[in-house]
């Protein structure tokens, strides 16, 4: 590892952080998955939902619980869950797979109905995408990455003005991160710049 910027150059030769470099499945998040883009709404609507249950939590967390969470909300389909009831809150709250959480619980069904109402003005995921910023942080260290920007914090203020809940400045600054929006990988990374969401530093994708 380089004591400078907490890069870790793995068995395949390959540079990755320090979180992402110690454990397989979180190997496997960051090299496949983590800062690709999510532009469909039901994957939007499950990254904000997971996002939400991990607020306090690690990542490793809720990426080890995915598959229950997934079973849990019926693969995070918009309908299905915004039609739960107490009930089914209840029934959640027994669910040793997922976080056991009764006002996360209660705000993925609340983002649900949201997301839902969201359509009639274009729809979840352009409104998210819609807060991309005209640059992108070049992070060298993890000091140098923000935990919030001032998109993170519009997003936030936006989306709770839709009836969205656990949409805090700091979570949305994940999202974005997670989904592509800012490219928060390291420099050195093996993954900086793949999203094909910035072309160069500095800028966008026409």
């Amino acid at each position: 590892m380089s004591p400078d910027n907490g890069i870790i150059i793995g068995d395949d030769g390959l540079a990755r952080p320090l979180w992402a470099a110690s454990d397989a499945l979180m190997q496997a998040y960051y090299d496949h998955e983590w800062g690709m883009p999510v532009r469909d709404e039901q994957g939007m609507y499950e990254r904000i939902s997971l996002e939400a249950f991990q607020a306090g939590l690690s990542w490793a967390t809720i990426l080890r619980k995915r598959e229950a969470f997934r079973k849990a909300f019926l693969d995070f389909h918009p309908e299905s869950v915004a039609a739960f009831t107490e009930a089914d809150v209840e029934r959640l709250m027994q669910d040793s797979g997922i976080v056991r959480n009764r006002l996360k619980i209660q705000a993925a069904i609340t983002n649900a109905k949201a997301t839902i109402a969201l359509r009639e003005e274009g729809g979840l995921v352009d409104f998210v995408w819609s807060f991309q910023p005209d640059s992108t942080p070049e992070p060298r260290t993890f000091a140098d990455i923000p935990t919030t920007s001032p998109e993170s914090i519009a997003l936030s203020k936006a989306l709770r003005k839709k009836g969205f809940a656990f949409v805090g400045p700091t979570t949305m600054y994940a999202l974005m991160e997670a989904i592509g929006i800012i490219d928060t990988h390291l420099v050195d990374s093996h993954r900086r710049g793949t999203s094909g969401v910035w072309i160069h530093t500095g800028g966008t994708t026409p």
